[in-house]
């Protein structure tokens, strides 16, 4: 069983004790997410689609904590001006694990 949800302007397509990266936000480690714009549920049943999202459907998440991403380097170089510019930068991310799927 999996779903597609829409967090953040990204979708992400999810399975029960899935563990992924989200956009950060400020909230506890261990407290409870719920998301509501589902686009799509796979089950037993077969796969249902929404126009453009399931009315009543939902994935659950737990907070498992923050994660830092990889650090990406920047360098600036302008030749024969003796300009050289060396900054970097890592991303946080939330990190949640999935503990239900609501169809």
């Amino acid at each position: 069983m999996y779903a597609i949800i829409a967090d953040g302007g990204h979708q992400y397509k999810v399975e029960e004790g899935q563990e992924l990266d989200l956009d950060y936000r400020d909230v506890a480690k261990g407290s409870q997410l719920t998301f509501d714009r589902v686009l799509a549920v796979s089950a037993e049943g077969g796969l249902k689609l929404g126009a453009p999202t399931i009315s009543g459907a939902s994935v659950q998440v737990e907070v498992v904590g923050v994660q830092m991403g990889e650090k990406v380097s920047i360098q600036k170089f302008r030749r024969r001006k003796n300009f050289r510019r060396r900054t970097g930068h890592r991303q946080m991310y939330t990190r949640v694990k999935v503990s239900k799927i609501l169809s």
